[in-house]
């Protein structure tokens, strides 16, 4: 069962904007990082960005820094990645995931993850 959950994926045109949202439920969120990853086709997942939840301490990676933001609602419980400038390279499954606990930083490693969800489909075309 995931305990995450994605939302806010679908089809864009370049130049475009897309703000994806993920909810961890089952988490207990102080205690979390938080991270986006994508994955298209063909090629490894990668990290895209990532939060220490209870600091709030945030990280990008260079491939999308800044046309990347990442927030977070602590009322709601929800992690935002808006996403500005989308490019066809941008085109994969979008997911966000946990790692529990997190200490200092956040980690953008797939590796290190714990828990997954299912992922949200960002597709960039004309």
């Amino acid at each position: 069962q995931s305990q995450l959950v994605e939302s806010g994926g679908g089809l864009v045109q370049p130049g475009g904007s897309l703000r994806l949202a993920c909810v961890a439920p089952g988490l207990t969120l102080e205690n979390i990082g938080i991270g986006w990853f994508r994955q298209a086709p063909g090629k490894e997942r990668e990290g895209l960005s990532c939060i220490r939840m209870r600091t709030g301490w945030t990280t990008y990676a260079r491939s999308v820094e800044g046309r990347f933001t990442l927030s977070l609602d602590r009322a709601k419980g929800t992690i935002y990645l808006q996403m500005n400038d989308l490019k066809p390279d941008d085109s994969a499954v979008y997911y966000c995931a946990a790692k529990d606990p997190t200490f200092f930083r956040c980690s953008m490693d797939v590796s290190e993850m714990n828990y997954w969800g299912k992922g949200t489909l960002v597709s960039v075309s004309a």
